[in-house]
């Protein structure tokens, strides 16, 4: 039977109901499927209080059908308990002469005697001539309507209270909603990043990000969060941060088939944290790169053979070639040596194929540095030399890499001092090609490590005769 009554009777809170015979008609089945289909409980009663609407989910809370529901005066003796139902009535009927809509709470009994407390919402229904001819009812239980409300406030809070970002990005990629945190980590307004291309708010990890969320699309959300470094676009230039990201996937809860809507991206700046753990692991494997060659150094019987094997446990993760050169008159002693400084190159990792550091300069000629070379800036100083190309084209760095004497692949240097016993023995350069990063501060302090260790086993070795009597003779 449909929600609404259906006899020859007018109806006052609609037009007339179907006749006899009529009861197909377009008007009442619409009116019905339209009652019938709406998620909330809705009944409603004419100025006498008679029930004249009653749809499918009231049907589903309290068990009573329609037949059984339109035409009953009031809720008493079968809705509502016999004493509750004058105080229920005209909490209802007071709609007709309130402005707006009423919300109450009350308890109704189900068709096989059990009680249930809703939610109701109701207002006063008018007529053709304004004035009211009855009352509607939209009511719900009130655990399912505490659900709705707590995930409304949920939404909200999460969208204006939360102290991590939140987006939900539409099925274009393109941000929907932003809440205040995930705009300041954007670098933009709430407003200004809605509808653009992700492209345009980040310079690195776009793709990462993008392939991310076309995965969530088509799969679901992911078992566990995810790292995701991005470089954010803003006034003050770009930022690399690392954020932990969480994805879920929205989809419609009105089709009957999962529609996905977009996907709801959570995430927390980790930056910090994340580069203290880089760093710590960083330290963890320079230092066991320390102890395997002090070891293995150790087991060499030429002290000149165990600065190479420093060498070459230095570049592991750290540099892709270095070199050594010694001073070609033995020793340096520091600014009060009269001339220039002459280096002699006595060993280089070779800058084809990798493989173990090569010596060199059997004839003992010197290095045709020039005039401030970064080598001879570094001997001069006793100190760290750090350089690099710059920002120029692959050609003029080939340039300036093969005018120092260095592979042509090299973008950054580092120069670190030889000194022994109080004494400058030469230079130690490590290089880096365009791959990687320039060298830093915590890289000067390793390399400068790994010189102590290369200038004590030359120092050992009397480098202007045992070293170069090695190099000659082999």
């Amino acid at each position: 039977m449909s929600a609404s009554r259906r006899s020859g009777a007018t109806d006052e809170l609609g037009p007339d109901g179907p006749e006899p015979g009529r009861e197909g008609s377009d008007g009442s089945d619409l009116l019905a499927a339209l009652l019938d289909g709406m998620d909330a409980a809705l009944c409603a009663f004419d100025a006498d209080g008679t029930v004249t609407h009653w749809n499918r989910e009231a049907e589903r809370i309290l068990g009573w059908i329609a037949a059984e529901a339109v035409g009953r005066r009031g809720f008493a003796g079968w809705a509502v308990r016999s004493a509750d139902a004058e105080e229920v009535e005209a909490r209802l009927m007071s709609a007709m002469d309130a402005p707006g809509r009423q919300v109450h709470e009350f308890a109704l009994l189900t068709k096989d005697g059990g009680r249930v407390l809703v939610r109701t919402q109701s207002a006063a229904v008018r007529g053709p001539d304004g004035k009211p001819a009855g009352v509607y009812c939209a009511f719900s239980e009130v655990h399912a309507q505490i659900d709705l409300e707590r995930s409304i406030a949920l939404s909200e809070a999460l969208l204006e209270e939360a102290s991590w970002g939140v987006v939900l990005v539409d099925a274009d990629l393109r941000p929907a909603v932003v809440n205040a945190h995930a705009a300041r980590a954007l670098g933009a307004g709430r407003t200004s990043v809605l509808g653009r291309p992700l492209g345009e708010l980040l310079s690195q990890g776009v793709e990462e990000l993008e392939s991310a969320l076309t995965h969530v699309l088509a799969q679901g959300a992911p078992p566990a969060p995810a790292d995701v470094w991005v470089s954010v676009r803003t006034p003050e230039g770009e930022r690399r941060r690392c954020w932990r990201s969480g994805f879920v996937r929205l989809a419609s809860p009105l089709a009957e088939e999962p529609v996905p809507l977009g996907v709801g991206w959570m995430f927390q700046d980790v930056t910090e944290s994340r580069q203290a753990e880089q760093e710590a692991s960083l330290l963890r494997f320079r230092a066991q790169q320390l102890h395997r060659a002090a070891r293995a150094a150790a087991e060499c019987e030429d002290p000149a053979e165990a600065a190479t094997v420093h060498l070459d446990f230095a570049l592991a993760g750290f540099a892709d070639h270095a070199l050594i050169d010694r001073v070609a008159d033995g020793t340096a002693n520091d600014a009060e040596d009269a001339g220039p400084v002459r280096l002699v190159r006595i060993a280089a990792t070779p800058s084809g194929t990798p493989g173990p550091s090569r010596f060199a300069g059997r004839a003992g000629l010197p290095v045709r540095y020039g005039e401030g070379h970064p080598a001879l800036q570094c001997v001069a100083r006793s100190g760290s030399v750090r350089a690099g190309a710059g920002s120029v084209s692959a050609e003029e760095a080939r340039a300036w890499a093969l005018s120092r004497q260095w592979p042509a692949d090299a973008v950054h240097a580092l120069c670190t001092v030889l000194r022994s016993r109080g004494r400058t023995l030469g230079a130690v350069t490590f290089l880096r090609g365009s791959g990687r990063n320039a060298f830093e501060r915590s890289d000067t302090m390793y390399a400068e490590d790994v010189a102590v260790h290369i200038a004590a086993a030359l120092d050992l070795a009397g480098l202007t005769g045992e070293a170069g009597t090695r190099a000659d003779g082999e």
